[in-house]
């Protein structure tokens, strides 16, 4: 089991490494504030997000994320792939005192990628 989830955990590395190179033109994406005193309809998202996560919400902070999403702007793109990324890193027993699994955040993941019509850009 603890192999499956290692195995889960580097391919969802990989996937989110590969949009950030054909996508964005970059090695790694990571949500970024760009200016504090004009926040963003993302930048506002970004915020709730990691508050969310912060208190170990992943489930609130996932149907949030796909309710706010706009597919024609590539920012949420980003931040997508930027909260995939932070539940990624986090413990398997962190993920399950959540009651999410390495498994919900692989499926997360390519939902965000059919969405964005890129879900045939890895297979």
């Amino acid at each position: 089991m603890e192999y499956e989830q290692d195995w889960i955990l580097r391919q969802i590395q990989i996937i989110v490494q590969v949009i950030a190179r054909v996508v964005f033109h970059r090695q790694a994406v990571r949500y970024e504030i760009g200016d504090e005193t004009k926040l963003s309809r993302t930048d506002l998202l970004y915020r709730k997000l990691q508050a969310l996560l912060g208190e170990k919400k992943i489930c609130e902070a996932e149907d949030l994320l796909f309710d706010s999403m706009d597919t024609d702007d590539k920012k949420y793109l980003e931040l997508a792939l930027d909260f995939y990324q932070r539940v990624n890193s986090f413990s398997d027993r962190e993920l399950e005192a959540a009651d999410f699994s390495r498994a919900e955040v692989q499926d997360g993941l390519d939902a965000v990628l059919k969405r964005f019509g890129y879900q045939d850009l890895l297979r």
